[in-house]
């Protein structure tokens, strides 16, 4: 028997206070990648109590909880990240960070609290045939904490016919929630290039080989990569972000280093920017004398949701909060996300839940010192874990 949105929701609202004060013990106790100790603690205690099926320490700190039930074929995984950064809070919050440098800026504390809230309804009220693996995943900023799970062997232990996951989106209304077939969030990779040179008197150029020289043209070189090379129909970025060289004003260093990052919706796009780089800053470095060392670091991969599991997420979003809240087909999103990389092995759709816009809480940006997970989306979000795992096991 189908169930209606509202008993999902209901169930949702009449436990929220369980699952803001879990939200908020996590907030307030923030920890980074790979030491998720007392959060994977917390998610491991609470799936344990609840009937499940649970193994802690898979990709160093993460958490998986399994429940089957009846005899169903079908496996189903959800993914929620629980690491914070490394951010000083500024909200003056009453369940602020007590740990001083540290804080959840990104809203990892809510992702665990709305699959927590799903995983006790799933356990108490769950009508399904089949298996359904919750996945709390460390290790998501940058630190590639889906590759270490995977590398522990995440879907060989428990298999996943696809897999979901879900992110707040600041300056989106409060609880929308916004799906996009294809690719929807960019790759990301890195580069370090330092430029060794000959340094001297600032008087006496001439008899130097200026690496800071070389550096502005490199800069100014590396844009037209994306505006000469790139279709321009593509989205392709690359930055510089930061310069580094030299200590005084009259003294020509003999190095500088630059810091690069690359992103890009495409996947030939990303190859097509690794190369293009290379050959414009060692060109470059050629012309002016000095000589470039690069260090190419790669980083999480575009991030490409499938399409018939994208629609069939989008159909449980229409079904809990109806079309005037559902974004069907939304932009592309420039950041990254290490999703990205179970979403190469297995077939399955990320999507964002509006945190708020304009003076609603939640509209700050993430990674801002001010930022905090909405609460009124943890029983939108929880009821429409719940509802995705019911139907697509029922």
């Amino acid at each position: 028997m189908t169930k209606s949105a509202e008993t999902y929701l209901s169930y949702m609202r009449a436990h929220a206070d369980e699952f803001v004060t879990v939200r908020h013990a996590i907030h307030q106790h923030p920890e980074l990648g790979f030491e998720e100790h007392q959060t994977s603690a917390l998610v491991a205690e609470r799936l344990q109590s609840w009937g499940y099926q649970v193994e802690r320490g898979l990709g160093g700190t993460g958490v998986v909880g399994q429940l089957r039930r009846g005899d169903g074929s079908r496996k189903v995984g959800i993914r929620a990240d629980m690491d914070a950064l490394p951010i000083e809070e500024k909200t003056g919050l009453a369940y602020r960070s007590n740990r001083p440098g540290i804080m959840h800026a990104c809203g990892h504390d809510g992702h665990t609290a709305m699959l927590l809230g799903a995983a006790k309804y799933l356990a108490e009220e769950g009508d399904f045939s089949g298996t359904l693996n919750l996945i709390f995943q460390p290790a998501e900023e940058g630190m590639g904490g889906a590759v270490r799970m995977m590398d522990d062997g995440l879907f060989e232990k428990y298999p996943c016919d696809s897999i979901y996951a879900m992110h707040n989106a600041p300056g989106r209304p409060q609880g929308e929630l916004i799906f996009r077939t294809g690719a929807a969030m960019a790759s990301s990779d890195y580069a370090t290039v330092t430029l060794h040179g000959v340094g001297g008197h600032g008087a006496m150029p001439h008899s130097t080989k200026d690496p800071i020289v070389a550096a502005a043209s490199i800069v100014m070189a590396l844009q037209t990569i994306v505006a000469r090379n790139v279709d321009p129909q593509e989205m392709a970025i690359i930055t510089v972000g930061a310069i580094h060289a030299g200590q005084a004003n009259n003294v020509i260093p003999q190095t500088c280093t630059l810091e690069i990052s690359m992103r890009a919706l495409q996947r030939e796009t990303r190859v097509l920017l690794e190369q293009r780089l290379k050959a414009v800053v060692k060109a470059q470095a050629e012309s002016y004398g000095v000589r470039a060392e690069i260090d190419f670091r790669p980083g999480y991969a575009v991030l490409v949701n499938t399409p018939e599991e994208t629609e069939f997420a989008r159909g449980v979003a229409r079904a809990l909060v109806g079309d005037q809240h559902v974004v069907a087909q939304a932009p592309a999103v420039p950041a990254s996300e290490d999703f990205a990389f179970m979403l190469e092995k297995r077939p399955g759709c990320y999507l964002n839940i509006g945190n708020g816009r304009g003076e609603e809480h939640g509209a700050c940006m993430v990674h801002n010192p001010g930022y905090d997970f909405n609460d009124s989306n943890l029983p939108i979000g929880a009821a429409y874990w719940a509802m995705l795992a019911e139907t697509y096991l029922r």
